[in-house]
């Protein structure tokens, strides 16, 4: 496969629009659906447990979280932190608390990020404003056994920056012992003439100073004890399934404690939808990682 440089525009417009892989359905009817279905578990997971809201992380309208507390009176507590995907520019905390539902009830709490999607925020700001959560979220959970992150897609990169933080320049250093990494993007600088920076407006000096693959050895500082899981779908586009692997490789040959989980039967939507389900693979996965199955 030619390299992402050799492309012309047409050709990655095409590569980095997910919903033109899939084989369960037409592009639009597969976004439909996706949104559909995280909404769904979202309602699901707040009709079955506790929540709390719309708690702010921050002074902007757009930081503030929702927490899905755990139905269990275990004071062993694992806390998921979930980052949304949709290109950052689509889709919020909203519908980010479906993957509660089998985890609840292991004992597992769930918090969704809400983050500034573009236009109203730009890269720089998202980054930080998720960065900013993970802090807070530490803060208030003292007592939690362990933090892990779970992204999709833009949430996936955004997560992979989390990972890349120098602590130092905040008031806490979070320990995180895992991180799911679902069909992400870790270079930013082959979307840069692609309709997804219509709206972010980035420029190469921002591309590449928010590149989760140009920061590994920052990565390798900050969460060198993290349990990290790539995964990617069947499903995915050649560029999405290269930029996974290409991650993947980097964080291996620098010794980080990394596996690379390639979803089969998955595209780029329903790898992250069907982590409502208790006996889907990564969710399993997910609560091995935990020792909570």
């Amino acid at each position: 496969m030619m390299h992402w440089t050799e492309m012309d525009t047409e050709e990655l417009q095409r590569q980095f629009s997910p919903s033109r892989w899939s084989p369960r359905m037409s592009a639009d009817d597969v976004i439909q659906a996706h949104v559909k279905a995280l909404k769904e578990g979202t309602e699901r997971a707040r009709s079955l447990t506790q929540t709390l809201l719309n708690v702010p992380y921050g002074e902007g309208d757009g930081e503030k979280l929702d927490v899905y507390i755990a139905t269990t009176n275990t004071l062993d507590v694992h806390l998921v932190i979930y980052i949304h995907g949709g290109y950052w520019q689509f889709l919020s905390k909203e519908e980010s608390g479906f993957m509660a539902v089998p985890l609840i009830d292991k004992g597992v709490v769930v918090v969704a990020v809400g983050y500034d999607i573009a236009p109203k925020g730009d890269m720089d700001l998202m980054v930080s404003q998720v960065r900013k959560s993970v802090v807070s979220i530490v803060q208030q959970y003292s007592h939690i056994s362990g933090v892990y992150l779970c992204g999709h897609s833009a949430g996936a990169h955004l997560a992979a920056m989390v990972l890349s933080t120098d602590w130092s320049q905040y008031s806490v250093t979070p320990q995180i012992k895992g991180a799911f990494l679902v069909s992400g993007i870790y270079d930013l600088l082959p979307i840069l003439s692609t309709y997804v920076n219509e709206p972010l407006k980035m420029t190469e000096e921002v591309a590449v100073r928010n590149s989760p693959s140009k920061l590994v050895p920052q990565l390798k500082l900050s969460s060198s004890t993290c349990q990290i899981v790539v995964a990617v779908a069947e499903h995915d586009s050649p560029e999405f399934r290269k930029q996974s692997e290409e991650y993947y490789k980097t964080l291996k040959a620098s010794g980080l404690n990394v596996t690379m989980e390639d979803v089969a039967n998955t595209d780029h939507f329903n790898i992250i939808e069907q982590l409502v389900d208790g006996e889907y693979h990564l969710t399993k996965l997910l609560l091995k990682m935990m020792g909570t199955s």
